[in-house]
C-alpha cells in the first residue's frame, strides 16, 4: 500500500484583484490616480472606491525615503545573516568591512575637498574685496588732489 503525500505547499495565486493591485503598485502612485480617474469617468463608483482604498487602505502620503531605509535595512540585516559555509561568510565579512572602511575614506576626501573649494572661494572674494576698497580709495584720493 502506497501513500502519496502531498507536497504542494506553494501558495495560492492570487485572485485577479490582489494581481491588479500589485500591478498598479508596479507602475507607481500615477497608475492608481489614472485608474481612480478612469474610474470616475466609466463608473463613479468604482472610483469612489479607489479613491477611499487610495487614501484611507494605501500609504498614500508615506514619505518615499522611509520606505527606502526600511529596504535598506531589511538588505543589510539579510547581508549580515550566515550563508552557512564559513569560509564565505569570513570572504563577506571582510569584504563588507573592507568597503565600509573605504565609504569612509571617500566621505572624508569629499569632505576635504568641499572644504578646500568653499576656502578657495572664500579667498578668491576677500581678494575681489580688497581689489575693491583699493580702487575706492584710490579714486577718493584722486578726486581730492583734483579739487
Amino acid at each position: 500500500m502506497t501513500s502519496v503525500a502531498s507536497t504542494h505547499s506553494a501558495a495560492p495565486a492570487p485572485n485577479m484583484l490582489r494581481r491588479a493591485e500589485m500591478w498598479l503598485d508596479d507602475k507607481g502612485k500615477g497608475a492608481w490616480i489614472a485608474a481612480t480617474v478612469i474610474g470616475f469617468i466609466f463608473v463613479w463608483p468604482v472610483g469612489l472606491a479607489l479613491l477611499a482604498y487610495m487614501i484611507w487602505g494605501k500609504n498614500m502620503f508615506a514619505c518615499k525615503h522611509k520606505s527606502k531605509r526600511h529596504n535598506f535595512r531589511r538588505h543589510a540585516g539579510y547581508a549580515m545573516k550566515s550563508s552557512g559555509n564559513s569560509a564565505f561568510d569570513a570572504y563577506k565579512a571582510e569584504t563588507l568591512r573592507r568597503l565600509e572602511e573605504e565609504q569612509g575614506s571617500f566621505e572624508a576626501f569629499l569632505e576635504r575637498l568641499r572644504a578646500a573649494k568653499d576656502k578657495a572661494e572664500f579667498d578668491q572674494f576677500m581678494d575681489d574685496r580688497a581689489k575693491t576698497a583699493t580702487s575706492e580709495t584710490d579714486t577718493d584720493v584722486n578726486a581730492k588732489e583734483d579739487a
